[in-house]
């Protein structure tokens, strides 16, 4: 039966309850044998994601059958409704099928203008991360605040590299090798948003990747933002789902490290693929 409110807190109720349930099926499969396909070179998909996504899908078509949905493994389905629902049933799937316990569930929606509500679930530590526009994000229900840190030689930056990256290295990897030099360190989980989490919940100061997808990032921009972190284009452009080359991190350290990215990507000439 569907909701009749379509208010950012209850959308965001329904994130957090959604993003819940898919990560207890991901936790109890967590130790069991994977079944694995790739859908490229090294993208891969598991058993536990169709288990996760089939029950989230299910769950949101209940609570609200008229909205439109994407999700990354069946795709889009139309709605009759100005809202979307954003889907990644299992980010860090990588980690998952190795038995690395860093990964999550990630559940936004959008309406006409931009990401709404979302909330990104790591089920292994049992940590809640969600937002509504212009209500804050929290962590377990306490309110989240980005980094303060107000120089790169003092700041945690984190990455990820696109499932391209064997066939075009020098754009992730160029970026990566001029920051690693400038900060205090660099960290590469495998999950985009886990570490869009993790900005805005104050553990990494800075976040950047190229080649991501909406599922990735709506829940994880949405949560930077309300925590009053900055999250852009790589190239210092306002941050859209649908243009998933990113830069995020604290408001202090945004105008340095959107120097540098725009540095290096002006001195390899480099064109935005949309």
């Amino acid at each position: 039966m569907a909701h009749d409110s379509d208010t950012p807190a209850a959308l965001r109720r329904t994130a957090e309850e959604g993003a819940r349930m898919a990560g207890r099926i991901l936790r109890e499969r967590f130790p069991q044998h994977r079944t694995i396909e790739f859908k490229g070179g090294i993208d891969l998909v598991t058993d536990a994601d169709r288990a996760s996504e089939a029950a989230l899908l299910d769950f949101l078509r209940q609570r609200y059958p008229h909205h439109a949905i994407l999700a990354e493994e069946s795709g889009a389905t139309q709605g009759t409704d100005t809202f979307r629902w954003l889907v990644d049933p299992l980010d860090g799937t990588t980690n998952y099928s190795h038995q690395v316990p860093h990964f999550c569930v990630s559940v936004a929606v959008e309406g006409p203008e931009g990401t709404v509500a979302g909330a990104v679930y790591d089920p292994m530590r049992d940590e809640l991360f969600s937002a509504a526009k212009g209500e804050g994000a929290t962590l377990n229900g306490v309110p989240l605040k980005a980094s303060p840190t107000d120089t790169l030689e003092r700041a945690l930056l984190c990455t990820g590299f696109p499932y391209d990256v064997r066939e075009r290295p020098d754009l992730p990897v160029g970026l990566f090798s001029q920051l690693i030099l400038l900060a205090q360190g660099m960290r590469r989980t495998g999950s985009a948003a886990l570490d869009l989490a993790y900005v805005a919940a104050g553990r990494f100061d800075g976040y950047f990747e190229f080649g991501l997808k909406p599922w990735d990032i709506a829940a994880g921009g949405l949560l930077v933002a309300e925590a009053g972190g900055v999250i852009v284009h790589i190239d210092g452009r306002p941050f859209d789902v649908l243009k998933g080359d990113v830069l995020a991190s604290g408001a202090n350290l945004a105008p340095q490290l959107m120097t540098q990215a725009k540095r290096f990507l002006d001195e390899i000439g480099w064109t935005p693929r949309d």
